[in-house]
C-alpha cells in the first residue's frame, strides 16, 4: 500500500506541475488575444433568460464539454488547469481520492445546448482532466433553450452573436418580412446598433411623412422594411459592386455595413457633407481600409503621401462632382443620421419603439454607436 506522505508528495507536484501550465497559457493568451477563462454560467443564463429548469438525473459527460463554473470560474483555466488561487491541499487531497479505491460522489452541473457549467465539483474536474480522463458522472440539470449551442459556440463569442441575433429577429421579424436577409455578424454588440438605425429611420420617415401633409406614420413592420429595402441594402449592393469583401475575407457584409455607416458620418463632420450616396461611401472606404496586411499598408502609405502633400481637401476616392453635390446637399440642409437621432432625443417625451432618447445616452459612452449615424441617403 503506498505511503500516504508520498502520495500526498505526488498530489502536491502535480498540483504545482498544473499550476504552471495554466501560468504558460495565462501568459500565451495575454500575448495572442486569445481566451482561455471559463464562461461564467450566471452570465450565459441570463443572456439565453430561460427560466425552466429540467432534472435529467446522474449520467457521464465529456470533460472537454464543460466550459464554465456557476461561481469559481476565475479559479480555472477553460481546461481547468488550477490557478495560484486554488488551494493545493484541497486540490491533493481530491487527487489522492481518485487515485484511491474510494471515488468520489458525481459533480452537479447546468447543460445549456451541448456545453455544461459546473455548480459544484469544480476540483474534481480539475484532477480529472489532469489524470488523463476523458468523462465524469455528474447531476445533469438542463436549461432549454430557444437558441441552439454548440461547444465551437463558446470558443470565442459566437454564443452572445447567437443570442442578439435570436432577439433582434425577435424584434423586428426580419425573417418574416423580408425572408433571406442574410444578416449576420462577427462580433458581439452589433445587432443593438441596427435596432438604433431602424428607430432613427422610422423617426425621419415619418418627419417626412408629415411635412408632406400625409396623416400616415409608419408602423414599426413598415419602417423595418423601409430600413432594409432603402438604407441597408443600397450600401450591401454596393459592397458588391466594388467586392469589398474580398478585401476582408473574415468579415461580412453586415459588418461592412456597421463600417461604413461609421465612415460616412466621420466624412460628414470632417467635411461639411451630407451624407454620402453608398458607392461614393463604400468607394472613400476601400480606399483607406483593408484588412488584408499588404492592402492595408499601400492604404496607409497612400494616405500619408495624399496628407504630407496637403492634398486631403476631400476624401480619397470621391470626384469632385459627388463633393460639390454633397456639400450642396449639406448647405441645402440635409443633416445625418447623427443629428437626426439628438433630434429625436430633444423631442421625445416618452418611451417606445423610437426611443432614441435612452439609445443617445448610450451612445455617449460607446464608440461603435458611431456606426450608426451616418445613413440618411434615403430616410
Amino acid at each position: 500500500m503506498p505511503d500516504a506522505q508520498a502520495v500526498q508528495y505526488e498530489s502536491l507536484e502535480k498540483f504545482r506541475r498544473n499550476v504552471s501550465k495554466a501560468q504558460i497559457a495565462d501568459l500565451m493568451a495575454k500575448m495572442t488575444g486569445g481566451k482561455v477563462d471559463l464562461l461564467s454560467y450566471d452570465e450565459v443564463a441570463k443572456r439565453i433568460k430561460s427560466r425552466q429548469q429540467i432534472e435529467m438525473g446522474t449520467q457521464m459527460i465529456p470533460l472537454d464539454k464543460i466550459v464554465g463554473s456557476v461561481g469559481r470560474y476565475r479559479d480555472f483555466t477553460r481546461t481547468f488547469l488550477p490557478r495560484a488561487g486554488v488551494s493545493p491541499e484541497r486540490w491533493a487531497r481530491v487527487d489522492a481520492v481518485m487515485n484511491s479505491l474510494e471515488g468520489f460522489p458525481p459533480i452537479e452541473v447546468y447543460k445549456i445546448g451541448d456545453v455544461y457549467f459546473v455548480r459544484d465539483g469544480n476540483h474534481r474536474v480539475s484532477v480529472a482532466r489532469a489524470n488523463g480522463l476523458t468523462h465524469i458522472e455528474a447531476y445533469v440539470t438542463e436549461i432549454p433553450t430557444d437558441v441552439p449551442l454548440h461547444m465551437e459556440d463558446f470558443e470565442r463569442d459566437q454564443w452572445i452573436i447567437k443570442i442578439e441575433r435570436a432577439e433582434f429577429l425577435k424584434e423586428t421579424k426580419l425573417d418574416e418580412i423580408r425572408p433571406g436577409h442574410g444578416i449576420e455578424f462577427t462580433e458581439p454588440g452589433r445587432y443593438q446598433i441596427l435596432l438604433r438605425h431602424i428607430q432613427v429611420h422610422q423617426y425621419l420617415r415619418n418627419l417626412d411623412l408629415a411635412r408632406e401633409g400625409s396623416d400616415h406614420r409608419l408602423s414599426w413592420e413598415e419602417a423595418v422594411a423601409s430600413w432594409y429595402d432603402n438604407v441597408y441594402l443600397p450600401v450591401v449592393e454596393a459592397i458588391r459592386r466594388h467586392r469589398l469583401l474580398e478585401s476582408f475575407p473574415s468579415r461580412t457584409e453586415a459588418d461592412l455595413y456597421l463600417w461604413i455607416a461609421h465612415h460616412r458620418e466621420q466624412l460628414a463632420q470632417r467635411y461639411g457633407l451630407a451624407p454620402l450616396s453608398p458607392d461614393a461611401a463604400v468607394s472613400t472606404f476601400a480606399e483607406v481600409h483593408s484588412e488584408r496586411p499588404l492592402e492595408q499598408a499601400v492604404r496607409t502609405l497612400k494616405f500619408g503621401l495624399h496628407k504630407a502633400l496637403g492634398d486631403l481637401d476631400k476624401p480619397l476616392g470621391m470626384s469632385d462632382e459627388e463633393f460639390a453635390e454633397a456639400r450642396a446637399r449639406y448647405e441645402a440642409g440635409e443633416r445625418t443620421l447623427a443629428e437626426a437621432e439628438q433630434q429625436q432625443a430633444e423631442q421625445a417625451s416618452g418611451a417606445d419603439k423610437t426611443d432614441v432618447a435612452s439609445a443617445n445616452a448610450s451612445a455617449a459612452d460607446d464608440v461603435d454607436v458611431a456606426r450608426s449615424n451616418a445613413m440618411r441617403v434615403t430616410a
